[in-house]
Parts: structure tokens; sequence; C-alpha cells
């Protein structure tokens, strides 16, 4: 009876498998510095050409960045796989918001709802850091800094359900849905009454998560976008009821 020779994993092998890891579960982020090598050698506890290795199949992957100079990046566009000229194409389109609203309602529920389940304490804090920072920006009127501020917070409680999946399309979707978000706040800071509801919305979804509570976390959020969708339909119908007026107008005049 023969038996077949068994091999041993090249360290440059593990190493590359725990760094991919890390970039799976959202660990090591988009645009993230890595340690230097030194120190991150010491850390996996293996030498440093061991580590070169795994860093350069990494970057050939393109999973990893190295800047002359400037270290070791994951890079910063890894998730963003929506082009730009679909986002364009999305937000030109008043029905497509609809329809990114009822993806929000799925991806934003499911995400309050496990967060709330599964999120640790470190991943709490860092969700409250976002909250806050959603509340500065609106006292200061920054819709920029507002959207990025609820994108980033969204991104918070995605991490904190612990689903990579969940994580990496919530990602790739970045930059349209900060898109949505900031054209619905222009929406709101026109009819400014509107504010202090999402607000409590948003506070609401928020206590649910840390308060570790998954049904009341993803009722909170599905009552907040319900709100949101039902502003824009608002909005619909009164720019549907102008442009009969003025088409009524028109006739007359002719």
């Amino acid at each position: 009876m023969s038996y077949s020779k068994i091999r041993q994993p090249r360290l440059s092998d593990a190493i590359e498998q725990q760094l991919e890891s890390l970039i799976m579960e959202g660990t090591l982020r988009p645009g993230e510095k890595l340690l230097p090598e030194r120190e991150l050698a010491l850390q996996f506890d293996v030498s440093r050409p061991s580590l070169r290795e795994a860093i350069q199949r990494l970057e050939a992957k393109g999973l990893l960045l190295r800047r002359q100079g400037g270290g070791t990046f994951v890079r910063d566009k890894l998730w963003q796989s929506l082009s730009d000229p679909l986002v364009a194409l999305v937000a030109e389109h008043p029905e497509s918001q609809f329809d990114l609203l009822e993806t929000r309602h799925a991806l934003e529920g499911i995400a309050a709802y496990y967060a709330a389940l599964r999120g640790t304490d470190a991943d709490f804090l860092r969700i409250r850091d976002f909250h806050l920072r959603i509340q500065t920006a609106q006292q200061s009127g920054d819709l920029d800094a507002e959207a990025d501020a609820v994108i980033q917070y969204q991104i918070a409680v995605t991490e904190a359900a612990h689903n990579v999946v969940l994580l990496h399309l919530v990602r790739s979707m970045g930059q349209m849905l900060e898109q949505n978000v900031r054209q619905n706040f222009e929406l709101l800071y026109s009819r400014r009454e509107m504010l202090a509801k999402v607000s409590d919305h948003r506070a609401s979804i928020f206590h649910a998560i840390v308060a570790r509570q998954p049904e009341q976390a993803r009722e909170a959020s599905h009552r907040h976008l319900a709100f949101i969708e039902e502003i824009l339909l608002d909005r619909s119908r009164e720019q549907s009821r102008r442009e009969r007026s003025l088409r009524r107008l028109q006739q007359r005049k002719d």
C-alpha cells in the first residue's frame, strides 16, 4: 500500500490567506494602511521575506496597493463595482429612486436586525460615533457632510451585522446610496419640519441596535424608509399637479 506525501503549506500562503480573510470580513477596510512590514511580521510571528511574498501576491490580485515610500494599503476602490455611468443613470430617473429605496428596505433592515443580534461593544461604539457625526452635520446644515456621515453610519451598522456578503454589497453600492441620501436631504431641507421626524426615526434605530433588540431595530428601519418614500410620493404628486396646471394654462393661451 502506498501513501501520498503530505504537503506542508508554505508560510507565505498562510499569511496571504490570513490577510485575505481580514479584508473579506472588513477588519481591513478600503484605503486602510497596513502596519509597516517589520511590525506586521512581528505580529504574525513570521519572517519578513515570507510576509513580503504574500503581500506581492495580494497586490497582483488587486487587493493591496504599495506606494513607493508610503507603505501598503487596501485598495480604496475595492468594492466599488457599480460604475459612475450607472450611478448617473439611476440618479436621472425619478422612478429608480423608489426602486433604490425598496432595496434599502431590504439591506438596511436586515443589517439593523443582525447588528442588534451580533454586534459587539466595539461595534456599538463605532455606530455611536457616526450617529453623533450625523447630528453634528445636521446642526451645521452641511448636506454633504450629513450624507457622508449617514453612509459611514450605515456601513458601521452593516459591519456590526457580521455578514461579509451583506457588507461587500453595501460597499459596492456606496456611491449610489450616498447620492440617494443626498437627494433625499435636498427635499427634506426644503421642508424642515420633516427633519425632526427623520432624526427621531434615526434615533429609534440606533437605540434599538445598542439595546440589542433585533426586531425593533428592523421595524424602526422600515418605518424610517417608508416615511422617506411617502415624502417622495407627495413630491411626485405635487409635480404632476403642477404639470397639469401648466398644460391647462398653455391650452388657454393657444
